[in-house]
This record gives structure tokens, sequence and C-alpha cells, in this order.
């Protein structure tokens, strides 16, 4: 008996923790209120704007107020010219102001992705634009344009053009200056955007290319643009509709003029709504120009073949 006392009994297997569900749903807990605060933010107002398309509503017109069904739609595609002549401009704008963004933007982040003396410097200059506000860029190149001290008072003191000159009040080259504006502007997002991804390419590839004696042009045709496909598609969709939305610049550099020649779909919303207070109109053309955007989005990524792999 003693002999078998003195066997000890072997430990017991120690008790496995049940796994709390609470440290997995911690972060979701955290950010959960924040989640609901943006939720709130957002779907209130999509949820009016689609409200509203439905609804005569002009708070200086109360007795006109009421349920309008489809015929804030049907006014638009049928008795509106306005908003067919703005989404011809809009259009416009956007395909010149994007393939020239994209254009300079490429070609500025190729140069400051060189190794040189002042590196640094040179491409905080080149982002430094896009630091700036709308309506802060607007307002400089107000002063830049301006008859009297600006651009045009100097090129008419060497002979260039004629005193007095605004370039944003003559339809002829008020599209051009509104373009270069927004251009100063616009050019570091894909300079930024571009010169991120190109910083991940290999140098074995082009070192390789370099021993298969690849010109520096068929280097950037074969090996550079197919690796900056997805950062080109998502960048100029982006900024494609950024600049459809385009109402701050445009509104204090020309305020849609002249003559309506630079009144976007976005500022003919603001104009019915703020300036004419028709509300309900406006909610519709908000409508509209969002299943627009929605449609030329989704048809863009499926023809680009976004997130594919490059052949």
């Amino acid at each position: 008996m003693a002999q078998a006392a003195a066997v000890a009994k072997p430990p017991a297997p120690p008790r496995r923790r049940r796994a709390s569900a609470t440290p997995r749903r911690l972060p979701y807990l955290l950010i959960g209120p924040a989640a609901l605060l943006m939720l709130g933010f957002i779907a209130y107002p999509v949820i009016s704007v689609f409200y509203y398309s439905l609804q005569h509503y002009n708070p200086t017109k109360p007795w006109r107020n009421g349920f309008a069904g489809f015929d804030n739609f049907v006014k638009i595609f049928t008795d509106d010219a306005v908003f067919q002549d703005t989404l011809v401009f809009s259009a416009k704008w956007v395909f010149v102001e994007v393939g020239l963004q994209l254009l300079f933007g490429l070609a500025l982040a190729l140069i400051v992705n060189q190794t040189f003396v002042g590196r640094g410097i040179g491409r905080a200059l080149v982002f430094s634009p896009w630091a700036v506000s709308g309506v802060l860029t607007s307002a400089i190149w107000v002063l830049l344009y301006n008859s009297q001290t600006g651009v045009t008072r100097y090129l008419a003191d060497m002979g260039i053009g004629s005193y007095g000159t605004s370039w944003l009040s003559d339809t002829s080259t008020v599209f051009s200056a509104a373009v270069v504006a927004d251009l100063w502007r616009g050019v570091p997002f894909f300079a930024i955007l571009i010169l991120a991804d190109l910083q991940s390419v290999s140098k074995d590839l082009y070192e390789a290319a370099e021993v298969d004696g690849a010109s520096r042009l068929k280097q950037f045709w074969h090996i550079t643009l197919p690796h900056l496909k997805d950062a080109i598609i998502l960048s100029t969709l982006l900024r494609a509709v950024w600049e459809f939305n385009n109402v701050d610049l445009l509104y204090t550099l020309t305020g849609g003029g002249p003559a309506g020649e630079t009144t976007t779909l976005p500022l003919y919303i603001a104009n019915t709504s703020v300036d004419a207070h028709d509300f309900g109109y406006a909610s519709a053309l908000t409508t509209v120009a969002f299943v627009i955007l929605l449609f030329c989005s989704i048809v863009y990524l499926r023809l680009s073949k976004f997130g594919g792999e490059n052949k």
C-alpha cells in the first residue's frame, strides 16, 4: 500500500481556456461609432437627394411644392437645353483636363524619378501645388489673369496683345485659361501616384533589357507602362470624377461665364439650387449626374481590365 501511494499520479492536463469572442470583436467595437457617424453623414444626404428628385421643392414658392413623380426627369431630357450644353462641356472639360494632366504628370514623374542633385527640393516643388485648395488656386490665377496687373499687362508691355485684355472674359480664350489654371494643381496628383509606382519597378528588368539591346523607348513601352497600368487606370478614374464635379475653381474663375461657356453640369446644379432655390429639380439633375458617373466608371473599369494581368 505504501509503495502504491508513493507512486506519483500523473498531473492532470491543463484545462484549455475558452477563447473569448471579445478580443476578436474589439476592433469592430472601436470603429463602430465612427462608422455609424460616417454612414449617417453619407447615407442621409444621398437618400435626401433621391427623395427630393421626385418632388417639386422650392422654399420661395411653397404653394407649388409637392410630389412630382418623374416630371423633373422628363423635363431634363426633353425641355432643358442648358442640361445638354453643360453635359457636353463637362465631357470636354474632363477629357482635356485628365488627358493633359496624365501626360504632364507622367513626364514629371519620370523626371523626378531620376537621380540628380537637389532631387528632394525638386520633388517638393513639383508636388506643392497639390497642397493648395481649389479656391486659393483660383484666387491665384484670377490675379495672374487680371487685365491691369496680371500676365496680359506684361505681355502688352512686350508688344504681345493689347492692354486691358482679359482672357477670362473672352469666349475664345476662357477655356484655355481655365484649363491652364487647373493643370497647375492637377498635374502633381498624377506625378505623385505614378512616382510611387515607378519606385517599385525592379532595376533588374531594365538591366536585362539593356543587355538584350533594348532602347530607352522600348524599355518604357514594354516595362514601365505595363507596370503603371493599374496606377494610371485608377488615377485617371479618380481624377475624371473629381474634374466632372469641379465647382470651386470654375465658379471662382469664371462663374460659369462668359455667356455660359464654362458652365459644367455640377455648376449648373449649384446655380439651380443656390440661386434659383429649385432644390427638387437640382436633386433630379444630381441623380442623373450620379447615374452617368456610375455607368461611365463601370464601363471604363471593364474596358481597361483594371486589376487584370498584363500580357
